[in-house]
């Protein structure tokens, strides 16, 4: 039995249960417990703090767990990361007042900044030879400028929007970050294949993420000419219809090509061209 960490509440909790569903893994917690089986797959959630994730799976505790490429900066804990996710994407940056005179980060030397990210923040500042007081706060950092505990902060950013309410400039991108698979060092091999299993099932989610199954019809003269504006995995698949000298023509697009390239497909003569969402896609 694989045992899987993820937050206990939150945005990653949500969507680490809604891609476990999209991978064909039924997990019941109405009641709100702190840890579940799987009906039907060899999995047992536990659902976490997100700071604890990472020392529950380098001490063993926990296999596997899903938490932010953040996290694993600010802690850098002994456990391997297996698969970027796609999800909770978010940046961790340095934001200043609006009214402050920012060139550089040379101009952060001496001032105090409020961070819930200590070690990420001194890395960044002795790389950049600036020396500055760091204050540590735990939640609501943006707020501390305001209430002249800090002159300026570094903290995680999603919209910006926060940022902006409190009267605050984004200055320094620290780094970019979304959720992360990770895993202990030391699975057993049953574990293991276990692990192999339900990454091959999140690999055919994430690969089908905006993509987008196309069908249409066109001439046989021109199965080139639109067969050159459907980059698809390899080459798109012809099938002879039954109208004579027609084809029909299958591929896989990105959402955003499509719109891009509809206008071509159909002055190239393609019709009848039927877009369908691609729930899994195993390459």
């Amino acid at each position: 039995m694989l045992k899987l960490a993820i937050q206990k509440s939150g945005r990653l909790k949500d969507d680490s249960i809604a891609l476990l569903k999209e991978c064909g893994i039924k997990i019941d917690n109405r009641r709100n417990q702190l840890k579940v089986r799987a009906n039907n797959f060899p999995l047992e959630v536990l659902f976490l703090r997100n700071s604890d994730i990472p020392g529950f799976i380098e001490n063993g505790n926990v296999d596997i767990g899903v938490t932010g490429e953040n996290l694993l900066y600010e802690k850098s804990p002994d456990v391997l990361e297996v698969l970027k996710l796609g999800f909770a994407s978010c940046r961790l940056s340095i934001a200043v007042p609006n009214l402050m005179d920012y060139a550089s980060v040379n101009d952060l030397a001496g001032k105090n900044i409020a961070t819930s990210y200590p070690n990420s923040l001194k890395k960044y500042l002795s790389s950049a030879g600036v020396s500055a007081q760091i204050s540590e706060i735990s939640g609501s950092v943006e707020i501390a400028p305001g209430m002249g505990l800090a002159d300026a902060v570094c903290d995680l950013v999603s919209s910006g929007n926060t940022l902006f309410t409190n009267g605050l400039k984004e200055v320094e991108l620290i780094l970019k970050s979304q959720a992360v698979l990770i895993s202990s060092t030391e699975l057993n091999p049953d574990n293991k294949e276990i692990l192999e299993q339900l990454t091959f099932r999140i690999n055919s989610v994430l690969n089908a993420k905006n993509k987008n199954y196309i069908l249409l019809n066109c001439p046989n003269e021109k199965i080139e000419e639109i067969s050159n504006l459907l980059p698809g995995m390899r080459s798109p698949s012809v099938l002879p219809l039954q109208q004579t000298g027609w084809s029909s023509l299958h591929s896989v697009i990105e959402e955003t090509q499509f719109w891009e390239s509809i206008n071509q497909l159909r002055n190239a003569g393609a019709e009848g061209i039927l877009i369908i969402p691609i729930k899994k896609m195993i390459l």
